[in-house]
């Protein structure tokens, strides 16, 4: 199964057709190794929109740059540009489902490629291509990505994680590397996907061990899809939202906070959690056997540490450990566009938000915030702007749809849940 979301919580792919999993599971596991004589290495990713992104070469050229994404069983390029850029060969069509509304789609599949991260190195790695930029990745994220990888990493080595500095250090499986005070927490590897148990306090009284995908490849906190066969009930004070996109189109539901999360000893108060529409995610994922996934907003407040191989992570308290969780407060979506991705577009303003008080509409550009340009400007740093506080204004220079005369708009942002 293979699950992306993607735009506003960045969700991930989902279900990946019978045949897909059958080429895959029969290739094996591809295994990167070190070069050299090296015991460990840091590596450091860029931090775009809760996702981690990484540098990699593909049959020596690039370099390219991928999501690091737990929750990807297979290596997945969805930039079908690379497939002359790398002289891909002996390419086979496949059909995809997933979760939306929409029908079927195609991909192809590169049966041995070469991967370089750092100084190790993959020998024939299957992948899968999509023939379409279906989810436009580059334009969330304001710079290019080129496609996620997940398993054929993770596996490979002992992975740790460091949201404070930005980086991840690899390690010889064999080293059994533990890290001082880490709080030790058990997983399975269930078609190639790390997956946890944690007590999720849904409120009023309700409380129960859930079953998540560890999903460094999700910039949500959590997000809660089924329990027993039936959708969890959303709690009372909630915003309908445009959770993502899937394979197959739209994916929409509701968030709201629940009042606790527990992981090993360490317990977050007052996360935000999506419950997307049953029909769309959770009557699909029945034969998964989990109940939804746990994503980077969440582990952004530890130092994770992934032992695939010994069924095991390790968490310890980040700086940000104690940073509350916060949704965005503007209420619209963006999009960065243009040769270099200097440009935001507003691509989706929710009803009665604090973009649509402002004046704001979908296909406006927006220039600068409090007289900054925007194109001065990641989209991670738009994007904490716009979690930042509650009551907090701003000002907007913006380009209205179809106009050629700059206006200033102030926006003051509502907390909403």
């Amino acid at each position: 199964m293979l699950v992306i979301y993607t735009r506003k919580y960045v969700l991930r792919l989902l279900m990946v057709c019978t045949a897909m999993g059958m080429f895959f599971n029969s290739a094996g596991a591809q295994v990167f190794e070190f070069t050299g004589n090296r015991k460990r290495e840091t590596i450091p990713f860029t931090l775009v929109k809760n996702l981690m992104v990484i540098p990699l070469t593909i049959n020596g050229a690039g370099p390219y740059n991928f999501v690091l994404d737990t929750g990807m069983g297979l290596f997945l390029i969805t930039n079908p540009d690379l497939i002359d850029s790398v002289k891909m060969q002996n390419l086979r069509s496949i059909r995809i489902q997933g979760f939306g509304a929409g029908e079927e789609l195609s991909a192809l599949v590169a049966p041995s490629l070469e991967i370089t991260i750092g100084s190790t190195r993959a020998k024939n790695v299957a992948a899968a291509v999509l023939k379409e930029d279906l989810f436009n990745l580059s334009s969330f994220a304001g710079m290019p990505i080129h496609g996620l990888i997940g398993y054929d990493f993770f596996n490979s080595f002992i992975v740790r994680i460091s949201y404070a500095s930005n980086t991840i250090t690899i390690y010889r499986p064999e080293t059994g590397y533990i890290p001082r005070k880490g709080n030790k927490i058990p997983i399975t590897i269930e078609n190639r996907k790390p997956y946890l148990v944690a007590d999720v306090d849904l409120g009023n009284g309700k409380k129960l061990p859930a079953k998540l995908i560890i999903d460094t490849g999700a910039g949500h906190p959590l997000s809660l899809e089924t329990y027993n066969g039936k959708p969890f009930e959303v709690p009372k004070v909630n915003i309908s939202a445009n959770l993502g996109v899937g394979l197959m189109g739209a994916i929409t539901g509701y968030i709201a906070r629940i009042p606790s999360v527990k992981l090993g000893k360490y317990t977050l108060h007052n996360v935000i959690a999506s419950f997307p529409n049953y029909a769309e995610v959770g009557a699909r994922v029945q034969e998964l056997q989990r109940n939804g996934n746990m994503g980077n907003s969440i582990l952004k407040h530890f130092e994770v540490v992934f032992d695939y191989g010994r069924e095991a992570i390790y968490l310890k308290p980040s700086p940000f450990f104690k940073e509350p969780f916060e949704h965005d407060m503007s209420g619209m979506e963006l999009s960065s566009g243009g040769t270099d991705f200097r440009r935001v577009m507003v691509t989706r303003v929710e009803p009665y938000s604090a973009a649509e008080e402002a004046g704001l509409a979908k296909g406006d550009e927006i220039l600068s915030i409090n007289f900054k340009p925007v194109a001065d400007m990641t989209m991670q740093e738009i994007d904490n702007l716009f979690r930042s506080r509650d009551n907090r204004g701003f000002i907007l220079e913006i380009l209205h749809q179809g106009s050629k005369t700059k206006t200033r708009v102030i926006m003051t942002l509502q907390r909403r849940i």
